[in-house]
């Protein structure tokens, strides 16, 4: 009987200590929840063509300290792709919540190799009520910079961004202001591959924390080609590094030189990235800000950007949150490109918009966890194809709407890779093995299966294995349906897109002018053109023009002898004339 008692003592001390300790813990959440602001900073750090190729994602090739230490302040997230291989695209996606191939903005690019294509440049044209995520947050009064890539398929119209610009920074914005900053670092782009080697010249702007008098090397020159020389660039990681070359890929002598600077360029991308969180702590920020990181898209090498096997898609993210909340932690949870909008707003207690085909994944309006996420490939450059992708957690289907037609595009910018002419060096030679042989076959299955989990570089199909008819069905039918509900028709020769953006017109159309009325000493202003976006400038007496343009929510008041600078734009359109009016007439 005693030891009946004695049991049940223990039980209910225990029992009250539990209590005490959830009690105890709940508010220590609780105090954490009070402390996230509501309505953050919000940070992106974004590079360029980007596997999961650094310590926090499994990849311990190059010592990366500051990303390593974002991730273990915060969470990671593995399964993030991109909705195309390639970064204009994703950007179109990323910036409106819509998929690419939706809305015209899917072919790369809209106004590039028209003398191969035959068409005139164009742009993406979403519905009129579309509008890019960076303007929806200034209307709610965020200061959006853009520092400084855009690339979006059609061009941004200046409500978009307080400023856009290499200088682009949060420490131009007002006392207390909130902002969503966007950082791009471009070093481990494609491009960065190609030789004579060396680091962007341009790339130097990180270190002088948005300083508008800072001059880099040959400043004024082309960002892409100003380059260091090799022997002026920074080794990060031994030359002689032993890599893990990709199955698809010969291991010689190029290919690792390549996968040297790869990793090198990283290396210095993850001090860049330092010293933009660096700033952001030395102004007292770190705990009122979101941080975001991650790629374009999938990595730059052959048989990965432009494709839409997980090399080309699947990109590292990492989210840090304020008071280190989930730190160390891992999201397993399918996220695609189109979700980052719809997330921002909803961030900021915003209801993501009825037209974004993406949901939010963070925030008070988080949605269920996503089953799949699509993608499609269509022209690059001179060459055109058509495929489409959806993938679940484990499988991927393919849909080659041209089978005839082989995998290889023989795209000239790619092949300044020096892999890339070792491969094809290889290939004329019949030196290639049987995987590296499969990119350059001759037509395609109409149909393919992948089990990324057993066989992550995609190389065995799976589509006419009996066992797998189930998945492939399934697959295809989600497929079909997502097809369906963007309205995207895979097959839709790029002339007919166009003419479908154009409503069957020839030429680009254009925004109509605004209309400014004065009336009881305010102005009001309209345009005729549906979804159109409107701006403004005020220029005082002494005749000093403003360099941020104004968004026009509602009518306001002016002073006598005050000139308003008035444009409308609407996404895709060509932007309207500018118009001037000033207090006492039409000038």
């Amino acid at each position: 009987m005693k030891i009946t008692k004695l049991i049940i003592v223990a039980i209910l001390l225990f029992l009250g200590c539990q209590s005490k300790e959830k009690s105890s813990r709940d508010k220590l959440n609780e105090e954490v929840d009070l402390e996230f602001p509501k309505r953050p900073n919000i940070l992106w750090l974004v590079t360029e063509d980007m596997g999961p190729y650094i310590p926090p994602f499994g990849d311990s090739t190059v010592a990366t300290p500051n990303l390593t230490r974002l991730a273990e302040e915060g969470v990671i997230y593995p399964n993030l792709f991109s909705t195309s291989g390639v970064c204009a695209p994703s950007r179109a996606a990323i910036a409106t919540g819509m998929y690419p191939s939706s809305i015209g903005a899917n072919h790369m690019r809209t106004t590039s190799y028209t003398e191969v294509t035959g068409l005139p440049k164009y742009e993406a044209v979403p519905p009129s009520d579309v509008k890019m995520v960076s303007e929806l947050l200034r209307h709610k009064g965020y200061y959006c910079t853009n520092n400084y890539k855009t690339d979006y398929q059609f061009n941004p119209p200046v409500t978009a961004w307080d400023e856009s610009s290499p200088y682009a920074h949060w420490r131009n914005r007002q006392d207390e202001q909130p902002f969503f900053a966007i950082f791009n670092f471009t070093e481990t782009h494609e491009s960065g591959l190609f030789e004579p080697y060396g680091f962007r010249e341009i790339e130097t702007r990180f270190y002088k924390a948005g300083d508008k008098n800072y001059k880099w090397k040959n400043f004024g020159g082309s960002h892409a080609k100003n380059r260091m020389k090799e022997e002026e660039t920074p080794v990060h990681l031994p030359k002689d590094t032993k890599f893990n070359i990709p199955p698809y890929l010969p291991d010689n002598e190029v290919t690792r030189r390549d996968m040297w600077k790869l990793y090198n360029n990283i290396a210095e991308m993850d001090k860049q990235v330092g010293v933009v969180l660096k700033q952001l702590e030395e102004d007292g920020l770190l705990e009122n800000t979101i941080i975001f990181f991650y790629g374009d898209h999938g990595g730059p090498l052959p048989r990965e950007k432009r494709l839409i096997y997980d090399s080309g898609l699947n990109t590292p993210m990492i989210v840090r949150y304020p008071n280190k909340k989930d730190a160390g932690t891992k999201n397993n949870e399918l996220i695609s490109f189109v979700d980052f909008a719809p997330t921002l707003l909803s961030l900021i207690d915003e209801k993501p918009k009825s037209y974004m085909q993406g949901q939010s994944f963070l925030g008070s309006h988080k949605a269920q966890d996503r089953s799949y996420i699509h993608a499609a490939a269509d022209r690059f450059d001179g060459f055109t194809d058509a495929i489409r992708a959806v993938r679940d957690k484990q499988y991927k289907y393919i849909r080659n709407y041209r089978p005839e037609q082989g995998y290889y595009l023989p795209v000239e910018y790619r092949e300044k890779i020096p892999t890339m002419q070792e491969l094809l060096r290889l290939k004329e030679e019949g030196k290639l093995n049987n995987i590296q042989k499969q990119w350059f076959r001759e037509s395609k299955p109409k149909e393919e299966l992948f089990d990324c989990d057993a066989d992550p570089y995609e190389l065995n199909n799976l589509a006419n294995d009996p066992a797998y008819q189930e998945k492939l069905n399934e697959l295809s039918a989600e497929m079909d349906k997502w097809l369906t509900v963007i309205n995207d028709n895979p097959s839709l020769p790029e002339s007919q897109l166009v003419a479908k953006l154009w409503e069957g017109s020839d030429i680009q159309p254009t925004t109509l002018e605004p209309i400014i009325t004065s009336e009881n000493g305010k102005i009001t202003i309209s345009c005729e053109t549906k979804g159109a976006s409107i701006c403004y400038k005020l220029i005082d007496g002494e005749g000093e023009v403003p360099k941020t343009w104004n968004m026009y929510q509602k009518p306001f008041e002016i002073s006598t002898g005050t000139k308003l600078q008035v444009k409308a734009h609407r996404i895709g359109y060509i932007p309207s004339k500018l118009v001037t009016f000033s207090s006492s007439k039409s000038l």
